[in-house]
């Protein structure tokens, strides 16, 4: 869990550096959480090519996270969703774009000529942190770790795509 929350996310300015404490003391009390008062699993079906399934995990106080990966021919995504006050607060995105196609093996590789057949490690893996405040993004720093603020439309569209995405999860349990 350590690279999904990183501290340096923070070197903005120093109020931006104030507004992500609080996610990230929620962020690590509830991956501190050893016993849920309930877990459920459930099948994503239509998002993506080879499916997917999402877990949502419940304490006392209610829903406090959902995990859901995605499986595709050409990648996957990991996406872990935390709540805080009942609201997203912080969206960790791991995505893995496969090098070949998952079913690309060595004898798709020989009859195509090709040197390469699918191999996980070869994938590249970009990770993507996006940190909400009162339902919008404030801040969101990917794998080459620069994080900007929300100046560019790009914030804009990733918070209309996650929070539109977190909806067809919460309809999976609702």
């Amino acid at each position: 869990m350590g690279e999904t929350l990183i501290d340096k996310d923070t070197m903005g300015s120093k109020s931006l550096k104030n507004r992500i404490k609080p996610i990230q003391a929620n962020f690590k009390s509830i991956n501190s959480v050893t016993k849920w008062t309930s877990v459920k699993k459930k099948d994503i079906e239509g998002e993506s090519a080879e499916g997917g399934e999402a877990t949502f995990y419940y304490t006392d106080k209610g829903l406090e996270k959902v995990i859901a990966r995605h499986y595709g021919e050409m990648g996957q995504m990991l996406i872990e969703y935390y709540l805080m006050n009942g609201q997203l607060s912080f969206v960790f995105e791991k995505e893995y774009r496969y090098n070949r196609p998952l079913f690309y093996d060595t004898k798709a590789m020989k009859e195509n000529n090709d040197m390469e057949a699918f191999d996980l490690k070869k994938s590249k893996v970009i990770m993507t942190r996006n940190y909400f405040e009162n339902g919008n993004i404030i801040m969101i720093t990917n794998t080459t770790g620069r994080g900007f603020n929300i100046s560019a439309d790009y914030p804009y569209e990733q918070e209309k795509n996650l929070t539109e995405s977190f909806k067809k999860l919460l309809k999976l349990v609702n």
